[in-house]
């Protein structure tokens, strides 16, 4: 027969055991676990704020939510400086996991954190920014969307709005790759289209309409440039004046003014490194597993109440076939 007191320290350590057994042990995205119950740390870092942005933001979000991942979000933005993004990303080291809007907050947080998963987005060119090994194995610790867009489908816009445009301007910031690569690659397609591209480069958004009025040019091209993107209005009041067509790379410059596009839906690519997200937390997957992936779906957008501010009338076949008309 057991003494009272060895009874009740009995019973202790059954309390005990049960007490661990219910509350488990917390999981980790490299644990494999599905991590029900836990509530993930994630640091997003973004260069700048504009539309576009901010949908890819928020369909990020919205994956994890329809995922069923629970997540406590650090929201932070670098307002347009590499000094800040780096701040920013030293601060995320001890982050579960962290979402890198842009190409100068990806290469921010690659040198900053390197024993964490990083998802990417809103990234042109991540072999060229030094970010992954290749598109297929990235390698590491980093995987994501990136928004390569059809340049030269998009230059053929210029054509088709303006057949007899011969000049394409292109503002662009000096400090951004992915802007540098687009800029090369609209060089290339504008032989082919008898267009002829014309450079200036911004280190600011407040440069960006002194750029533009430097340009005598035939339309204007806006590649993915967050510091162009962010102060595109200044661009597009310049474009008004000269009554020619500004063709931008995505869908939100669109909608905030410019004349058309066959792009993507940064909302939709966003969601898209949402998913691949919830594999890394919730399946265990390593990111350099994942490859880098892009999105297939393109839309074209026209704006016919900005071309009419232009003096511009949109060819009928371009409205009817558009995906999306803003009128």
């Amino acid at each position: 027969m057991r003494s009272p007191r060895r009874a009740v320290a009995t019973a202790a350590i059954l309390a005990c055991a049960l007490t661990l057994a219910a509350c488990g042990t917390k999981g980790s995205p490299s644990s494999g676990g599905s991590g029900s119950g836990q509530t993930y740390q994630i640091g997003i870092t973004q260069i700048v704020t504009h539309p576009s942005l901010d949908e890819a933001r928020a369909g990020f979000k919205k994956a994890l939510q329809d995922a069923g991942i629970n997540a406590s979000y650090d929201e932070q933005n670098a307002q347009g400086e590499q000094a800040t993004a780096t701040l920013i990303a030293n601060k995320f080291k001890s982050k579960d996991l962290i979402l890198a809007i842009a190409t100068p907050t990806a290469q921010a947080a690659a040198q900053a954190i390197t024993d964490k998963p990083i998802l990417i987005t809103a990234v042109t060119d991540p072999v060229a920014a030094g970010l992954v090994d290749t598109m297929d194995k990235p390698g590491g610790n980093i995987t994501g969307t990136t928004d390569m867009n059809p340049v030269e489908e998009q230059l053929k816009l210029v054509k088709e709005i303006a057949p007899d445009a011969k000049t394409v301007g292109i503002v662009y910031s000096s400090g951004e790759v992915n802007s540098e690569i687009q800029v090369k690659m609209a060089k290339a397609a504008a032989q082919g289209l008898g267009l002829e591209i014309k450079e200036a480069t911004v280190s600011n958004s407040s440069e960006v309409q002194q750029a533009a009025l430097s340009l005598d040019v035939d339309a204007y091209y806006i590649p993915t440039d967050n510091t162009v993107v962010s102060a595109i209005e200044s661009l597009l009041q310049v474009a008004e004046s000269k009554k020619v067509p500004v063709i931008a790379a995505e869908g939100d410059s669109v909608k905030r003014g410019a004349t058309a596009t066959f792009g993507i839906d940064y909302y939709q690519l966003g969601y898209q490194t949402g998913q691949m997200a919830v594999k890394v937390l919730r399946d265990g997957a390593k990111p350099g597993d994942l490859p880098i992936e892009k999105q297939t779906k393109l839309t074209l957008t026209v704006n016919v109440t900005a071309a009419q501010r232009a003096g511009l009338t949109l060819p009928q076949a371009l409205v009817d076939r558009a995906d999306s008309v803003i009128k």
